[in-house]
């Protein structure tokens, strides 16, 4: 096997417990509310604390990867999956719980900023969007698992189910951190904090063996023309990166106001308000998992081939028709049988192919080398922040307002993702970071 295809899917099981972690939660969260008699919008919080530490975990996981680099930084990462796995499957109370949750929820957000970036790192140009994707296709393989997982271990009738659904999480965090340690150090990462020419160049030609010497060079010219900025403010804050902050902001501001999260989070609750019983309703979710499976390949497939615009315009639409009709079914009334969850899958088959598919490389390949690791921080954190505000109160919105506007808000958010794809989005695939570095300053 190619040595960079094994380092990626060594590096993607961190997107697998990504998004284990993620969807874990929707099969528990029910049974937590009522075994600590929580109120909405504690419950709201118990579930949304995940995602405050990965906002944390996204916005300080930058700092780490670029001081200790992308190989340390996963392993902690990986150590700390593992001990949120087994501390949430063993709280005793709601604190505790939230505590561990919170700890899983860092390592997600470390994870969703410095696996892209590794990834990236050690692709070639025409091949990058497919590696990079496979974080993401890992990322849905877990939360297809999670489904599977809560769904078998429902059919088991253990008392405390939800903390053997919480807890198996162990097993893939144990396994990604003696893994981990067989990857080798980002070669741009080597260059760019230690000067290590030729640990670097090995790499490289483990790589690339046809023209390691020339991207050589032209990583280390990239690194010479950003070396006169030193400071942190004057590499990223600064007019030169404006247009790069703003694509990162926006592409990741519009991911979260899709309502992906609350469908991932909340998927059980939503099929029980269409008139599913329980068991149909974990059932269900099984098929959401196994819809963003296959589309994420496919989108794996196209993404270096069609383009990453390409692949966001059919995934804007799909968002816009599909949010638009789970509105209207539940403002109708009709809601019973199959039309929601059939909506859904139209909904996360959509996400996979577009914008599942494309942010994590996106954001991961429009900044320079210098400052990857803040760009990567600022669009992950992003991310993370509406992913908490979403999962957090949309309990309580769908008590107050009804699913109905709900869903018609992220129909309308996703009108606006589109116009951003038209007017703003630039085209990324087939160019080497450099080349893109070059392409997209703004001097």
């Amino acid at each position: 096997m190619n040595k960079v295809l094994q380092w990626a899917i060594i590096i993607s099981l961190g997107g697998f417990l990504f998004g284990f972690d993620t969807a874990v939660i929707s099969g528990a969260e029910q049974s937590i509310q009522q075994v600590w008699q929580l109120s909405d919008l504690m419950h709201g919080f118990a579930i949304a604390i995940a995602l405050y530490g990965t906002l944390v975990g996204a916005i300080f996981g930058g700092f780490p990867s670029d001081k200790f680099g992308r190989r340390t930084t996963l392993y902690w990462i990986a150590i700390l999956f593992l001990v949120s796995a087994i501390g949430s499957a063993l709280a005793p109370e709601v604190y505790s719980f939230t505590i561990f949750r919170f700890i899983g929820g860092v390592a997600v957000g470390a994870s969703s900023v410095t696996a892209p970036i590794y990834i990236s790192e050690i692709s070639q140009a025409h091949n990058r969007g497919k590696l990079v994707a496979s974080f993401q296709l890992n990322l849905v393989l877990g939360i297809l698992m999670a489904y599977v997982s809560n769904y078998l271990i429902s059919l088991l009738n253990l008392e405390s189910a939800w903390r053997w659904m919480l807890g198996v999480e162990a097993l893939p965090a144990l396994a990604f951190a003696l893994l981990v340690k067989k990857l080798p150090r980002s070669p741009r990462w080597v260059l760019a904090k230690h000067g290590e020419e030729e640990e670097a160049l090995e790499t490289l030609k483990l790589i690339n063996a046809s023209n390691y010497n020339e991207e050589f060079e032209a990583i280390k010219q990239s690194l010479h023309e950003d070396a006169q900025k030193t400071s942190l403010k004057e590499r990223f804050f600064s007019k030169k990166y404006s247009f790069l902050i703003l694509l990162a902001f926006l592409f990741a501001f519009f991911n979260q106001l899709s309502g992906i999260n609350s469908v991932i989070y909340y998927a059980p609750r939503i099929f029980k308000a269409a008139g599913l019983g329980s068991e149909s309703s974990l059932f269900s979710t099984v098929g959401i998992g196994i819809v963003n499976l296959i589309f994420t390949l496919i989108g794996m497939y196209l993404i270096d081939r069609s383009g990453r615009k390409k692949l966001m315009y059919i995934g804007s639409i799909g968002y816009i028709v599909s949010l638009f009709f789970i509105g209207r079914a539940f403002d109708l009334g009709n809601t019973s049988g199959s039309i929601v969850p059939i909506l859904s899958f139209l909904f996360i088959a959509s996400h996979a192919i577009g914008q599942g598919a494309v942010i994590w490389v996106f954001i991961s390949e429009i900044f320079p080398n210098k400052v990857r690791a803040y760009g990567m921080s600022l669009g992950s954190s992003t991310h993370w922040i509406f992913a908490a505000l979403i999962t957090n109160f949309f309990p309580y919105f769908t008590k107050t307002v009804g699913p109905s506007y709900i869903f018609y808000f992220f129909a309308g958010m996703m009108v606006l993702q589109l116009l951003f794809v038209i007017f703003l989005m630039p085209e990324t695939k087939g160019k080497s970071l450099e080349e893109l570095s070059k392409s997209l300053l703004k001097e």
